[in-house]
């Protein structure tokens, strides 16, 4: 449990590849907190889970990502009753799929907030600490659209093109903290989020279902199989390794080949 004494902070980590993070930095014992919208109960169950797991502290923050105050009082909380924060992961997210002359500008607004100025929040709060320590890691969900496109996802795709120039510019910042800053660009992961995205790209694409699961999905991934959340959390463990130290500002893909083509 190389990560006992750590604190981390996981956005949007109620479900999906969010509470993977939260489950595998547990694992190793890290205090936790997770961040994110869901059923109190099953909010609860999970904090409970990850504090048992980690034998270490577990704790649950409502901020809401499109609120910088909330995002800024969460470090706050986590630095007074966990310490740290140590580790921070950047992973709060949503979509919206549509033609640029039909995208609401208020999806518009939201995506850029939660997808992107959330990351840029976080960092800035989190920073300061790391400073502090001389040892930090910095971790934020991108996606294979930081590095290619698809229709309907002017938002998505600018947002996650976004949290790799920001990878960048940060971990040339922090350069000689102890610190390093960067960003997991996955392929289609089988979580909320994209099952949530297939009824728009039905309606979009004039497709059914399985057509939007085959055709489109999974089209661009060489190994037609979705990413598990598991496999994303394994490599930001990797990244949180003193052996990975050398490793800083840099977009790593876990994407099935689909940005090799």
């Amino acid at each position: 449990m190389f990560l006992k004494g750590k604190s981390a902070i996981i956005t949007g980590s109620t479900s999906g590849i969010g509470l993977a993070y939260a489950q595998a930095l547990a694992a190793e014992g890290a205090s936790v907190m997770i961040n994110g919208f869901g059923d109190a109960e099953e909010i609860e169950k999970e904090r409970a889970a990850l504090a048992e797991n980690s034998g270490a502290s577990a704790l649950y923050d409502a901020a809401d990502m499109t609120r910088p105050d909330e995002i800024y009082a969460m470090i706050d909380r986590c630095h007074n009753e966990l310490g740290g924060p140590d580790i921070v992961i950047a992973n709060a997210g949503i979509q919206h799929v549509d033609a640029i002359e039909d995208f609401p500008i208020e999806k518009w607004n939201a995506i850029i907030a939660i997808n992107l100025s959330s990351a840029w929040h976080l960092m800035r709060g989190a920073v300061p600490h790391m400073k502090a320590k001389k040892w930090g890691r910095i971790i934020s969900t991108a996606s294979a659209h930081s590095l290619t496109a698809s229709p309907g996802k002017s938002a998505y795709v600018t947002a996650k093109h976004g949290i790799a120039g920001m990878t960048k510019t940060v971990a040339l910042e922090t350069a000689t903290d102890g610190i390093t800053v960067n960003c997991i660009s996955p392929g289609y992961v089988w979580t909320p989020l994209v099952e949530k995205q297939i009824p728009d790209t039905m309606k979009l694409r004039g497709m059914t279902r399985e057509q939007v699961m085959n055709d489109v999905l999974l089209a661009g991934q060489p190994t037609k199989q979705f990413v598990k959340p598991e496999e994303v959390a394994a490599l930001a463990i990797y990244l949180c390794r003193d052996e990975a130290s050398g490793i800083t500002g840099t977009n790593l893909s876990i994407d099935g080949g689909w940005t090799a083509q």
